[in-house]
């Protein structure tokens, strides 16, 4: 009775080219099938990451461009504003006539002047700015007067000290005293100026809106 043969007997009574040419064919299915399966899809997911990483890197480069703009015009802004603060030292809104006298009288104490007589004078107005004459009459030695003066020009508010007058010096406990007479004259933006810059500043936000 004759034995059955299976699938080992017959693979292995092929000749060996037909084997080799078999194993190659499987290894090249299995090849074929592993670079479906697994390959493909790594290759698809590394693609798509890379994809990925080129939309972000590009979003932020916009996003640091819009930052260094935000950040140059903050300071552009900060920069307006401070000089705005300065402008208003030197140029206020109103005229501030206590504030001012003020200044002037403890000027005086510190220069070791006595100041006698205040006398405010009428606004004389401009185009772009209010004059605001004080008239003052302040007594002292020389060199207290010198340094009256030098502290009024370190002011940051903007004040002229003109129409000076000197009375003849006198000998007051042997030292040279004079009497002198000054128009002391501060500013303030003109109320049309005013308005106009917040105008300016409504139709920007306006525009804005």
């Amino acid at each position: 009775m004759a034995s059955a043969r299976g699938p080992q007997s017959d693979f292995s009574s092929l000749p060996i080219g037909a084997k080799v040419f078999i194993l190659v064919a499987l290894l090249t299915v299995v090849t074929a099938g592993y670079y479906a399966v697994f390959y493909m899809d790594v290759k698809e997911r590394t693609e798509a990451a890379i994809n990925k990483r080129v939309d972000l890197q590009a979003n932020l480069s916009k996003a640091q461009q819009r930052q260094k703009e935000f950040l140059a015009r903050r300071e552009e802004v900060v920069g307006r504003e401070a000089l705005d603060r300065q402008h208003l030292r030197i140029l206020p809104d109103k005229s501030e006539i206590p504030a001012f006298l003020d200044d002037m009288n403890r000027l005086a104490e510190l220069s070791g002047l006595s100041m006698s007589k205040v006398t405010p004078m009428p606004h004389q107005s401009e185009k772009f700015f209010v004059k605001v004459p004080v008239n003052l009459a302040i007594t002292g030695k020389y060199h207290q007067l010198a340094k009256f003066f030098y502290n009024i020009s370190r002011l940051e508010r903007a004040i002229n000290m003109e129409d000076i007058s000197m009375g003849s010096p006198k000998d007051i406990g042997g030292e040279m005293v004079l009497e002198v007479s000054v128009k002391a004259t501060t500013f303030r933006r003109a109320p049309g100026a005013t308005e106009g810059k917040k105008k300016k500043k409504k139709n920007k936000k306006g525009k804005k809106g």
